[in-house]
C-alpha cells in the first residue's frame, strides 16, 4: 500500500471499498519465495547415534526483529554473534559462554524455521524485509503471511506529543520522522524452510478477541485524556498503544520428502492472541484445529500462543518502547526520560499482573476455588483432539527423550525445568520478582501415534529433546528478543532409544 492509503487506513473506519478490498487481499495471500530450492540448495537432514537422521525444528518470537545483526548471527555466524556477546556476562572461557556457542550451534541446524513477530518495511527494524533478509542469509526458501498492518500515528510519523515541552516534542518528532517511500507497515508470521515450500495457504481467525483498531484507537483517545496534565502519562499512552488493521492468522505449508512419513508434512505457523482471556485463546485452538483435521501426514504447530494465564503479558516500558519505535539509543535510554521522568522502568503498563503466581507450567490442571488455572482448557483440547485419520498429537514426556533427563507431559517436545517449563518470555520488574512465561511451543503429530501419552507407540517423527535457548537469547545487552528460541528433533525413523 502507498503511505497514504496507510494514513487512510488509521484516520477511516470504514474504509472505502477498494482500499478496504485491496487490505483483505494483503491479509489472506501468502508471500512465498522457493528461490533456495530452485537454486540447488537442500535440507541438511542431520544425524545423531540416538536419533539416526532427523529433522531439526525452531521456533522464535523474535519480537519485530529489531535485533536484526544478532538474530542473522544467531542463524549462520557463531563468530558474528561471539563478537556482540556481553563480555561482562559472559567471559571468554566461561562454561556460559561455551554453552551460548553451543545453541547457536544447534539452531544452525534448524532444517525448518518459524517465526513470530516478523516486519517489513517499518521504521523501527530500519525498513527491512526481515524474512526476506533472514532467508536469504540463511540460504532458505520462505513463507510470508501478513497479520497486521501498522497505522498507529506514532509509526507513521504523524502523532504530535502533546502535553511535553516544546523542546522534548520537537526532539521526539525528530527521532520518529518516517520515510513514507519505504514504509510498509507490515507485521507477520513467516516460516523458513530449506525444504520447498508447497501448498502455503494464510487464513485469518474468525474470532480474534481483541480488535486492534478500534480497541486500540479507543483507548488512545479516552474521554478523560484532557483531564490528564502529567507528560508522562500522555507519553506512555501513546508508545504502548498499537493501532492496526488486521489480526491473528494461521500460517501453513507443506514440505515433501521421501524420507518424512506418507512423504509430506504440513507446518501450521501462528501466534494466538495475547490481549484477551484463555478461553478465547482455546476457541482460536479450536478453529485452528477444525481447519487442520482432515490432514492425514504428520503435523508441525509451532507459535506463540501467549499462554500466560492472564489476559495481559506483563512488560517494562523500556522494552516497548523499542519494540514500537526502534532499537536506536535515543528511544532505550534518553526518549523515556526526557519524556516522563519515571526511569527506564515502568511496571505493568496495562492491566493487571499477579505478583505471587507461578506461570511456568500453564497446562497444570485447574482446582476450582482453590487454584484455578484458566489456560488449562487450552491443553485439554489439544491432548483431546483427534485428526480424522485417529491420530494425534504428541504430549510425551520421558528421561531417555528429554533435552535435560526430565519427565512429564511434553517434556519432549517442550524442554522442562525443575518446577514446570524452561519459561521462554521473561520481564524483570523493579518491584517483585521476575516475571516467567511459557508462551511459546512446538506440538507435533508424529507418523503413527492414536493415544497421545502411550510411551508403548511407535517414536518414528515424535519429538524428542526438546530445548530452550535463553543462553543464546541472553547473550547480548539487553537480550535478543524477549522470546527465548526454542527448538524440537523429529526423526525420519524409529530411533533407538530405550
Amino acid at each position: 500500500m502507498t503511505y497514504d492509503e496507510l494514513i487512510e487506513l488509521y484516520r477511516q473506519e470504514i474504509p472505502p471499498a477498494p482500499l478496504q478490498t485491496k487490505l483483505d487481499a494483503l491479509l489472506s495471500t501468502p508471500f512465498v519465495s522457493n528461490a533456495a530450492h530452485e537454486s540447488g540448495v537442500r535440507p541438511l537432514k542431520p544425524t545423531s547415534k540416538r536419533l539416526g537422521r532427523f529433522l531439526r525444528v525452531a521456533h522464535w518470537n523474535i519480537e519485530r526483529g529489531i535485533e536484526f545483526d544478532a538474530i542473522r548471527a544467531a542463524f549462520t555466524d557463531p563468530a558474528k554473534l561471539a563478537a556482540l556477546i556481553d563480555k561482562t556476562k559472559y567471559p571468554r572461557g566461561s562454561k556460559e559462554h561455551a554453552r551460548i556457542l553451543q545453541q547457536i550451534g544447534i539452531l544452525k541446524d534448524a532444517d525448518v524455521i518459524v517465526l513470530n513477530e516478523v516486519d517489513w518495511g517499518v521504521r523501527r527494524t530500519k525498513y527491512r524485509h526481515v524474512a526476506e533478509e533472514l532467508a536469504a542469509a540463511l540460504k532458505m526458501n520462505y513463507a510470508y503471511g501478513v497479520e497486521f498492518v501498522e497505522v498507529d500515528p506514532v509509526q507513521l510519523g504523524i502523532e504530535k506529543f502533546d502535553g511535553t515541552d516544546e523542546r522534548v516534542r520537537a526532539e521526539l518528532m525528530e527521532n520518529i520522522e518516517v520515510d513514507g517511500e519505504r514504509y510498509r507497515g507490515l507485521h507477520g508470521t513467516a516460516i523458513l524452510s530449506r525444504f520447498r515450500l508447497d501448498n502455503v495457504r494464510l487464513v485469518p481467525f474468525k474470532f480474534q478477541g481483541h480488535d486492534w483498531y478500534a480497541d486500540e484507537k479507543q483507548g488512545a483517545t479516552p474521554i478523560e485524556l484532557g483531564k490528564r496534565t502529567a507528560s508522562e502519562k500522555i507519553f506512555l499512552e501513546k508508545v504502548t498503544r498499537e493501532i492496526r488493521r488486521g489480526g491473528r492468522t494461521m500460517l501453513l505449508a507443506d514440505i515433501s520428502d521421501s524420507e518424512l512419513p506418507e512423504g509430506r508434512a504440513t507446518i501450521i505457523a501462528t501466534h494466538l492472541e495475547s490481549r484477551t482471556k484463555p478461553e478465547n485463546r482455546a476457541r482460536q485452538l479450536v478453529e485452528m484445529l477444525d481447519l487442520v483435521e482432515g490432514i492425514g501426514h504428520p503435523v508441525i504447530l509451532a507459535g506463540d500462543m501467549n499462554t500466560s494465564t492472564t489476559d495481559q503479558t506483563p512488560t517494562s516500558i523500556r522494552r516497548e518502547i523499542k519494540k514500537r519505535l526502534g532499537s536506536e539509543k535515543f528511544w532505550a535510554t534518553q526518549g523515556i526520560k526526557y519524556a516522563t521522568g519515571v526511569g527506564l522502568l515502568f511496571d505493568v503498563v496495562k492491566g493487571g499482573i499477579e505478583f505471587t503466581r507461578k506461570h511456568a507450567d500453564p497446562t497444570v490442571k485447574s482446582i476450582r476455588f482453590i487454584a484455578e488455572n484458566p489456560e488449562a482448557k487450552f491443553f485439554d483440547v489439544l491432548k483431546d483432539f483427534r485428526f480424522r485419520d485417529g491420530r494425534a498429537f504428541d504430549f510425551r514426556g520421558e528421561r531417555a527423550r528429554s533435552s535435560n533427563g526430565l519427565s512429564d507431559t511434553l517434556a519432549n517436545s517442550n524442554e522442562r525445568a525443575g518446577k514446570g517449563f524452561a519459561t521462554t518470555f521473561a520481564v524483570n520488574r523493579t518491584i517483585g520478582p521476575t516475571g516467567n512465561f511459557k508462551l511459546d511451543w512446538i506440538f507435533i503429530k508424529p507418523a503413527a501415534l492414536t493415544d497421545p501419552s502411550d510411551r508403548r507407540q511407535p517414536y518414528r517423527f515424535a519429538p524428542h529433546f526438546g530445548r530452550t535457548l535463553e543462553d543464546l537469547n541472553n547473550s547480548i545487552p539487553d537480550r535478543i528478543s524477549d522470546h527465548h528460541p526454542i527448538v524440537v528433533d523429529l526423526p525420519f525413523g524409529e530411533p533407538r532409544i530405550r
